[in-house]
């Protein structure tokens, strides 16, 4: 399949060809439903926990012997019925929340996105991206450029893809919100939903089909 190719100016000049295996795939959204979840619930982490009766202080020894007080018994001041003491079904730091999913519903889920990008007209394939230094204002004036020559909503959220490591595209873009720069041998279903376009390079391709393709 092909799609225009732009320069950093927003000016078409030409057309590049895309694997129809990776950017023409139909959607099914139950499966980047779960590889989404999937993701998400692998990324989180237990920061909850409450202590149990083991787990608080204090309550080594009997709080009153066992008989002829005419009070209940009771074994310990931290027993979870009284105040400051442990918690009966709180939440843990041994809980796991990590889910399982095949590798290669993963990444199908990932070409369904990215082909629904293409469909929908959020996604520009650039030729090359040339900064004459690192600085946030210089990628400013790019995507805004972009975004009224293509009539692009770049500044509502927009994933530049870059082939390998590139510290100068990466440093100008940190400090503008909603912009995030990603490799294509690191690209994921999850970055691809979150945000509202996608910036491609064109070297980009090459570096997906070799990574998720082999």
């Amino acid at each position: 399949m092909d799609v225009k190719l732009y320069n950093q100016k927003g000016e078409e000049i030409g057309k590049a060809a895309l694997p129809a295996s990776i950017f023409d795939v139909a959607l099914d959204r139950d499966l980047v439903h779960q590889a989404t979840v999937t993701q998400q619930a692998n990324a989180r982490k237990p920061i909850a926990h409450a202590k149990d009766r083991s787990e608080v202080s204090g309550g080594g020894r009997k709080p009153w012997r066992q008989k002829g007080t005419g009070r209940a018994r009771h074994g310990s001041i931290r027993s979870p019925i009284w105040r400051g003491g442990g918690a009966t079904f709180g939440p843990t730091k041994e809980r796991v929340f990590s889910k399982k999913i095949n590798k290669k519903m993963k990444q199908k889920a990932l070409f369904m996105a990215l082909s629904s990008k293409i469909r929908d007209k959020e996604a520009i394939l650039l030729d090359k991206l040339d900064l004459s230094e690192p600085k946030t204002k210089q990628m400013a004036q790019i995507i805004d450029g972009l975004e009224k020559k293509l009539k692009l909503d770049l500044n509502k959220g927009t994933l530049i893809i870059i082939p390998k490591v590139d510290q100068d595209i990466s440093r100008a873009s940190r400090n503008i919100p909603k912009i995030k720069v990603v490799r294509a041998d690191s690209l994921n279903v999850l970055d691809v939903l979150s945000h509202r376009s996608l910036l491609m390079l064109k070297p980009a391709i090459g570096v997906i089909k070799q990574t998720y393709k082999s």
